[in-house]
């Protein structure tokens, strides 16, 4: 009896609240969470095109990993409301690779979106 009792002790253990919290860790342990996977998107788009990267205005977490759109200082200009900016949609893997980015936009930075008139 007291090997049962010795087994079902150890398979409390293993369904505590304790151990399952361990198991989830272990698989989410190599996904970056929100804030690193925007350092890195940052990073990867400037390290790929030259430019740095200004904000991030969209972020969102899909079924294939990330996307988010950033802009990006194209071409500076004097005075500073004439420079050139773009918007990069960039896409990324669950653990923040990028896998893909294009220009969605570019505009002068002094200029507001046209607002559509829906009245």
């Amino acid at each position: 009896m007291s090997n049962t009792s010795n087994t079902a002790k150890s398979q409390d253990s293993q369904n505590s609240p304790e151990s399952r919290k361990g198991q989830s860790e272990d698989a989410t342990e190599n996904r970056p969470g929100p804030v690193e996977v925007l350092r890195q998107a940052r990073a990867q788009l400037a390290e790929l095109t030259g430019m740095d990267a200004e904000s991030v205005s969209s972020f969102e977490q899909t079924d294939d990993g990330w996307t988010l759109e950033i802009e990006v200082l194209e071409l500076v200009r004097v005075p500073d409301t004439m420079s050139l900016l773009a918007t990069y949609e960039v896409t990324l893997d669950p653990r923040g690779g990028l896998t893909g980015y294009r220009r969605v936009r570019r505009y002068e930075r002094g200029r507001a979106d046209a607002r559509r008139s829906g009245r």
